[in-house]
């Protein structure tokens, strides 16, 4: 399983730098990890959005190989899962392109384009901070599909 993760800007937060070391280190030897972090727009208005939404989508539409092989955003607005429905989401679809967009989020283009939109929870999460909340979960998920004792439910 490959998972590329695509966020605008670098983690400035050492904390949270280091609990998406943490969990890219535990799925190493179940999935292939790769983050790609795009150059961050400056400023809040439409123009930021779509243009960092243009450096999103060169890099989401990378990876997507015919229908149904398109990037998965996170937004407040997509569908919850729980950890076992996710699993069962990431190993049906072995891996995937997961997009979570900037403090301002992400602009309508990148939210029309995406094959399916999830959201992590009903509250309000720091952009960074729901970078390693996802990395959490997709390691939960493996470790469910893997039968490992990570996930006590």
């Amino acid at each position: 399983m490959k998972f590329v993760l695509i966020w605008p800007g670098k983690t400035k937060e050492g904390f949270i730098k280091s609990g998406i070391e943490k969990y890219i280190k535990y799925m190493r030897p179940m999935a292939k990890v790769e983050v790609v972090e795009i150059k961050e727009a400056k400023g809040a208005g439409g123009k930021a959005l779509d243009e960092e939404g243009r450096r999103i989508l060169e890099q989401a539409e990378k990876g997507a190989h015919g229908a149904g092989q398109g990037y998965v955003l996170l937004d407040e607005r997509g569908k919850q899962m729980s950890s076992p429905e996710f699993a069962r989401f990431i190993e049906t679809s072995g891996g995937g392109r997961f997009v979570i967009g900037g403090a301002f989020g992400v602009s309508g283009e990148v939210r029309e384009k995406a094959a399916i939109m999830l959201s992590l929870s009903k509250m309000t999460l720091p952009h960074e901070l729901a970078r390693v909340f996802l990395l959490e979960q997709i390691y939960r998920g493996l470790s469910i599909i893997g039968g490992k004792g990570y996930h006590h439910a």
